[in-house]
């Protein structure tokens, strides 16, 4: 497995996750994570925050690409721990989504909770258990051809929360197999169309910690469709 490190020092690990790759085991299957690739590599990161999570702090959905941190050591794990509990890490996203979007910029403010589909979320009606507060911002950088491509910033950390906001305002990724599975994927897409663009966060002493990924080549393709189409 090959996994490109966008960022190390002796408390942190960012890596660049590909898209198609479980982030730990759902107990399901038996296909390599990358927390396997994490203990095989950095064997001492096995005690670190939840059993067997190799330092995780917070996690990408399998179809998902992009930036992902990981702690090295128990001080540093709980203090990237809290600054996610307290909404001070700035996470970006970019992705593309079925329809023209119409506001160039929007925040979504809507709580999310159970669907009444097994194993969904929701922010629409018929919501099922515990509401959620959830928020993301976003702003329009092209559109074309049905399309949008958007910059994403969600201020809180639900579950599937972006793909679920986008869903709820009738703008779903592209791609997205589980919120918009009567869609057929587009702009070259074989995957969900969403990328963890960058991360920003407080390392121990003090200094401030931002790490890009760059778009992968799907989206690039998919970016210049949409440039062409709107020329």
């Amino acid at each position: 497995m090959e996994i490109e490190i966008l960022y190390e020092d002796k408390d942190y690990l960012i890596i660049d996750k590909p898209s198609g790759l479980m982030v730990h085991s759902d107990g399901r299957s038996n296909e390599q994570t990358l927390v396997d690739w994490v203990l095989e590599n950095y064997p001492e990161m096995e005690s670190v925050g939840e059993k067997f999570r190799g330092g995780l702090v917070h996690r990408l959905d399998r179809e998902t690409s992009g930036v992902l941190a990981l702690a090295k050591n128990q001080k540093a794990f709980e203090h990237l721990k809290n600054q996610f509990q307290e909404r001070k890490i700035q996470k970006v996203y970019k992705a593309f989504v079925y329809g023209i979007v119409k506001e160039d910029r929007e925040v979504i403010d809507r709580p999310i909770g159970r669907s009444q589909k097994f194993g969904l979320w929701s922010a629409q009606r018929g919501m099922r258990g515990k509401e959620r507060e959830a928020i993301t911002e976003y702003k329009v950088l092209r559109r074309g051809g049905g399309y949008s491509f958007l910059e994403l910033q969600p201020k809180t950390g639900r579950t599937h929360q972006i793909r679920v906001h986008l869903k709820a305002i009738n703008y779903p990724v592209v791609c997205d197999k589980l919120y918009a599975s009567k869609s057929e994927c587009a702009l070259g897409f074989e995957r969900l169309a969403l990328h963890a663009e960058s991360l920003e966060f407080e390392g121990l002493n003090g200094n401030k910690i931002k790490v890009i990924s760059p778009l992968p080549g799907d989206f690039i393709e998919a970016q210049e469709q949409l440039k062409n189409v709107a020329e």
